[in-house]
């Protein structure tokens, strides 16, 4: 028998379609699963005709490998992640590596990398996003961990990821430990943002403006051909023309809840614990958070009625300020989201490249963009660059676009339609330039309540004070 290139572990619909695509591109992939029916059902469906081998039996799994043998896992993120690497490790000899594809989270994989390089093993954690299409057809690739095991997997790794439509891999290695699954937990924080934003921009087309779901989506496929152009654009163009069996549209007849895996929530934790104001992906969970309190929603929509207004505004100039506004938010999302990487980047003294992250992003995953390009150029111009919107091209955008999201806030306000991460967006941009800020008042508040003493403008920064603020 043949012996296989890499065995994968979990056949989920990410597992089954990344063993396809690996199995596509001349390597051959053994498979396992612990519940052992899976694999006969995946050999005598999707993977007939391949090179895949299947096993029942976890040990023969393991010796259809060659050396060093390379095991990845795609199994769901937690302690499971951590038993089953306990017992793979008792099977797995010195060099061998060990490979976890789901989205842990970035310290896990830390913990993960330094124990099994105790043990003579070798870890890499990789974020692959792009769901199940991407897995299938070329998904997207941070991959961090232990860089020995590097030059033994990038080959498939390079294979399989997606390309740019100028050939660029969209793949790479960004740094040890957890950096890997850092990037990924970053990105999907950006793409809660990047949705949050997009349905911001939908209920304002839709509430305000009273466009209908054909015309909506022709708005959203005229601004994917423009700066705006990126793949979730795409699809909720193709979500709002889509009709049910009744010919309706389902969109009418999903229910205003959205759910989360976590990803999220755990991109506002890591931005709390390292002082960055993520402030679009924050409001971008906590509106889902809200979003689930329907019932609650229902009666405070009784108990707080409006005075119902008619818009009588320009319709098609307005349309135009939310484009702006939405155009405007998104830059302020990458920018935070840039942000978090860098300091976390110094905190952990990764190095990250803060440009391969934005090519790695170009293609294959949740929020590729034409707008990424850009984000590499002003990275590679710029190694350095502090913020994001201090770039000439980005410096550009936002003073060409800010007009077009204070009058989109205007009217939201107006006619009580909630855009928090719009608002957010524009809080954060007043913020960040303004030169002096209240935070004076807070401190303080807290110095005299809780003796946490102050700066004086007229003194060192080395320096702090306290007053007793009862004696005057």
């Amino acid at each position: 028998m043949e012996r296989a290139d890499i065995g994968v572990i979990g056949l989920g619909v990410m597992g089954e379609n990344l063993i396809l695509n690996i199995n596509d591109h001349g390597f051959v992939v053994s498979c396992w699963n612990r519940t052992t029916s899976k694999v006969g059902d995946f050999l005598n469906s999707k993977a007939v005709g391949t090179k895949v081998i299947g096993f029942v039996d976890i040990n023969e799994f393991i010796s259809s490998l060659k050396s060093p043998k390379r095991v990845l896992l795609m199994i769901n993120a937690g302690s499971g992640v951590d038993i089953l690497i306990e017992q793979l490790a008792s099977l797995l000899n010195s060099g061998d590596i060990i490979i976890d594809g789901g989205n842990s989270h970035f310290e896990d994989s830390e913990r993960r990398c330094k124990s099994l390089k105790e043990k003579g093993m070798l870890f890499i954690g990789v974020g692959i996003s792009g769901g199940e299409v991407g897995a299938r057809n070329g998904p997207s690739m941070s991959v961090g961990g232990n860089k020995e095991a590097w030059p033994h997997i990038k080959n498939i790794i390079y294979s399989i990821a997606a390309k740019t439509d100028s050939g660029e891999i969209c793949a790479d290695w960004v740094g040890v430990g957890g950096c890997g699954h850092f990037v990924k937990m970053v990105h999907n924080g950006i793409e809660y943002g990047d949705m949050q934003l997009i349905c911001e921009a939908y209920d304002l087309l839709h509430r305000l403006l009273n466009y209908n779901n054909d015309e909506i989506s022709n708005i959203f496929v005229k601004w994917g051909s423009e700066k705006l152009s990126s793949y979730l654009i795409e699809i909720a163009s193709k979500i709002l023309k889509f009709k049910d069996l009744d010919c309706e549209y389902l969109i009418d007849k999903i229910l205003d809840v959205a759910g989360q895996k976590g990803t999220g929530k755990w991109a506002v934790k890591v931005a709390c614990d390292n002082g960055i104001s993520a402030s679009i992906i924050s409001e971008a969970v906590f509106s889902r958070y809200l979003s689930t309190m329907k019932e609650m929603r229902g009666k405070m929509s009784l108990s707080f009625k409006d005075d119902q207004i008619d818009f009588t505004g320009d319709r098609d100039k307005s349309v135009e300020d939310i484009y702006n506004a939405l155009f405007f938010a998104k830059i302020i999302n990458y920018t935070q989201g840039y942000m978090l990487i860098d300091e976390v980047s110094k905190s952990y003294g990764w190095n990250l490249d803060l440009g391969l992250i934005a090519l790695i992003w170009q293609s294959g995953c949740i929020i590729r963009s034409g707008f990424l390009k850009d984000i590499k150029k002003a990275y590679d111009k710029n190694k350095e660059l502090p913020l994001l919107i201090e770039d000439k091209y980005f410096k550009c955008g936002i003073t060409n676009s800010l007009h077009g999201l204070r009058e989109t806030l205007l009217k939201s306000i107006k006619y009580s339609i909630p855009t928090p991460c719009m608002s957010a967006a524009l809080s954060w941009f007043d913020s960040i330039r303004s030169k002096n800020l209240p935070a004076n008042l807070i401190q303080a508040m807290r110095d005299y309540f809780g003796a946490h003493t102050y700066q004086r403008t007229d003194q060192l920064p080395s320096k702090f004070f306290h007053t007793n603020w009862d004696v005057q």
